[in-house]
This record gives structure tokens, C-alpha cells and sequence, in this order.
């Protein structure tokens, strides 16, 4: 019988995760400040991770991975972006952005110069200087001006302000008194017929204990209920996708799909018939391509193989994709949620690839698992010489999962 601790009341997919544990007949729900688990299914930014890994004959695992938020903290991932040599292709996929301090928090500002330069050797450098030199450059020869500005921890269309006017974008995150990102507005995206109204894409990514890079198959795309307008900045159904703006500020919410939600089967046939375009051959390949680049990139600073304890992690990328097909980077979620229908698949598939290849479950009924409470080494993967052993790769399809 192997057991786990639950601490996260809010999650839902690690809810189904729990569910799906408990009905194997094979798991037991410990309470959570009991520190004798094999599993923690944790709260992101509550996680214990200098308590893990230091109960004597005791495999732990958690699924969060301690400095991931190197990705999904909008500041921290253009930071990553701009000072990674691993990433220098970045400019085809990611919108040109800037780390800005609002001025109350009297953050050294790099020289329009050696912005770069700035940000490397200081943990926290505010570009505005940069921004404002790149700002009046496209200005200048009349290139696209509209830009955002992004909450770096911000969610659900918070703290977002959509403006050509540079002094406004700053005015307005010195008020807001949080750091933000500023980015290059995509003004030309892909708009989905009828309605000519714009989308994002989620697509779900699991990264084992071993730092196997598995991406889910299916993917939903977030879809505004208005036309685009890119003349009126301030409406932002028009702009945002988020649901949570869709449901409230749109009369039109679930006009076009139900929830908002169009899904690949979908907007795979939407592409073939209406553009001539391939899911598969276009867009795909270069969703994997930045979700590998992006996750390759950390993992030296994050990957858990030589220490006591070990981790897994669900991220959501979400992404855009513009006139030209090309597909572009927003953001990535460090805890995404999951859409309805999918959390039952999603979430097997999680205890499938991530849970039981660390914790092996027989075949059989309960009462032919080890009788000991807590297995000290449930696999033959995971003993404690592998923390130290190469990488060893999953298998290239796992359920709904493909490893990338």
C-alpha cells in the first residue's frame, strides 16, 4: 500500500488525481501534515521541498519541480528568454517583451545601450529605457505600435492594459505598484470564422521524475465571443480570451462554441477546410519545438535525478498563432487547470506516466501489494543508485501522451 498527503484543497485536476489513486485500491490518503508519504500532491508556492526526501527507507515524490517558476512568472520568463544562449532563436517564437519595475520600487534601470548586458549581471533590472528606444525606433519607421502590459503574476486577465501610447503603458504599472511585462502586441493574429474573433491555444505538458517531456494530445483552443477590432483597444472581449472576461462581459458568450472551447478534432478540420492548412504538418511541430527549447533550457537548474527526492510536473503553454501560421509563445502555467471534459483522461494519464512508473501497481487486487505501508523502493526504475544514473527515457507514447 503506498500512501499520499494532499495540500492543495484548490486543485482540480490533482483532486481527480487523488480519485483516481484511491480507487486503485493501492494508494492511502494520509492526513497532510503526516511527513511518512510516498506522494505529495502540494500547493505550488507552499511546498516543503527542504522537508522532502529525509525519512529513512522512504521514496518520496512531489509534483511540483522547486524553480520552475523560472517559466511561469511572466518576468522571470523573459528574463530566461533574453539571457539564455539556449534560447537565442527565441525572437521567431516570442514577442519581443520588457521586464518593468513600477518607479516606487526604485529598481536600477539599464541604459537603452546594454540592456541585455544589465540584465544578466543584476537579479532585477527594469528596461524601460529599452522599451522606450525600441518604442520610438518602430515608431519611426512606422511598424506596428500597439503594445501590452502584462502583471508578471497576474491571472485570469488582470492587471493588463492594451496601448500604443508608451507613457500610458508606464503610467499605468507605476500606479499598479507591481512588476509587469511589457510586449509587443500580436496585431495580425489568425482569426476564426465566423465571428472574426481571435483565439489562444492550451496545450498540456508533463515532465516525469526523469525529465521526460510528454505532451498531452489533445489541446483546446480559447476562443472570444466579439470580432476583432484592433481600432478599440478597451474592449477587451475583443482582445482577451480568458473565460473569465468572455463570461462576464460578453453577451455572446458560448455563441460560436459551448464554453468558449473549440478542440483539436475541431480546429483540425476547421484548417483543413477553410485554409488548407494542416494541424499536424504547421502548427504542432512548432508548438513541440518551443515546449522543448523552453523545458530543455531549465533543466539543469531544476531537474531532481541527483537528489533524495524526486519530482513531476503538469504545465500548460498556451499559445497564439498569427495570420501566417506561425505560432508564438504567451505564457506557461505552473498549475493549469483543465478543461471539463477532458480532466478524467488528462488526469489518468498523469497517474499513468508520473505516479506509477515511479510507484508500480499490481495487476492483481490490493491485497497482493507489498505489505509493507510505505515501499522504500516500489520500483526497479527508481532505486537509490538511479538518482545518479544518465536519464533514463520513457517511452515514446504513453496513453494520451507523447514524449517529445
Amino acid at each position: 500500500m503506498y500512501t499520499f498527503v494532499t495540500r492543495d484543497e484548490n486543485s482540480t485536476v490533482y483532486a481527480e488525481v487523488s480519485k483516481i489513486l484511491l480507487s486503485s485500491g493501492q494508494w492511502k490518503r494520509l492526513k497532510r501534515d503526516n511527513p511518512r508519504f510516498n506522494l505529495m500532491l502540494g500547493e505550488r508556492n507552499r511546498l516543503p521541498f527542504g522537508r522532502l526526501g529525509h525519512e529513512p527507507g522512504l521514496v518520496q515524490l512531489v509534483n511540483y519541480y522547486r524553480g520552475a517558476d523560472k517559466l511561469c512568472r511572466k518576468a522571470s520568463l523573459v528574463k530566461l528568454i533574453k539571457t539564455s544562449p539556449e534560447l537565442s532563436d527565441s525572437s521567431s517564437w516570442f514577442p519581443e517583451s520588457y521586464i518593468i519595475y513600477p518607479t516606487n520600487l526604485k529598481t536600477p534601470v539599464a541604459p537603452a545601450t546594454n540592456g541585455i548586458s544589465h540584465l544578466k549581471s543584476n537579479p532585477k533590472t527594469d528596461e524601460r529605457e529599452v522599451f522606450l528606444a525600441s518604442y520610438h525606433s518602430k515608431k519611426e519607421i512606422g511598424e506596428g505600435t500597439v503594445w501590452i502590459a502584462k502583471s508578471s503574476s497576474g491571472a485570469k486577465g488582470a492587471g493588463i492594459l492594451i496601448s500604443t501610447d508608451a507613457n500610458q503603458l508606464l503610467e499605468y504599472i507605476d500606479n499598479q505598484g507591481q512588476v509587469h511585462v511589457i510586449q509587443k502586441y500580436l496585431e495580425k493574429p489568425l482569426l476564426l470564422q465566423p465571428g472574426n474573433r481571435k483565439f489562444d491555444i492550451r496545450s498540456w505538458v508533463l515532465v516525469d521524475h526523469q525529465y521526460n517531456i510528454y505532451l498531452y494530445r489533445e489541446g483546446v483552443l480559447r476562443t472570444s465571443s466579439e470580432p476583432y477590432n484592433s481600432s478599440d483597444l478597451q474592449d477587451m472581449t475583443s482582445h482577451l480570451t480568458n473565460h473569465c472576461i468572455q463570461m462576464e462581459h460578453s453577451q455572446n458568450y458560448g455563441r460560436y462554441e459551448e464554453g468558449n472551447e473549440m478542440f483539436f478534432d475541431e480546429f483540425r478540420l476547421y484548417l483543413l477546410n477553410t485554409h488548407n492548412v494542416m494541424l499536424e504538418t504547421s502548427i504542432l511541430p512548432q508548438i513541440k519545438q518551443i515546449i522543448k527549447s523552453c523545458l530543455t533550457c531549465i533543466e539543469p537548474s531544476i531537474s531532481t535525478k541527483h537528489l533524495s527526492y524526486q519530482s513531476f510536473q503538469l504545465f500548460g503553454f498556451d499559445f497564439m498563432v498569427d495570420e501566417s501560421f506561425k505560432v508564438w509563445l504567451i505564457e506557461i502555467n505552473g498549475a493549469p487547470a483543465c478543461a471539463q471534459k477532458l480532466y478524467s483522461e488528462l488526469c489518468q494519464g498523469i497517474v499513468d506516466v508520473a505516479i506509477s512508473s515511479v510507484f508500480t501497481l499490481n495487476s492483481g487486487d490490493s491485497s497482493s501489494a507489498s505489505s509493507s505501508p510505505y515501499s522504500s523502493s516500489p520500483s526497479s526504475m527508481f532505486t537509490t543508485n538511479s538518482c545518479s544514473s544518465p536519464k533514463i527515457r520513457g517511452p515514446l507514447h504513453m496513453g494520451p501522451f507523447t514524449r517529445l
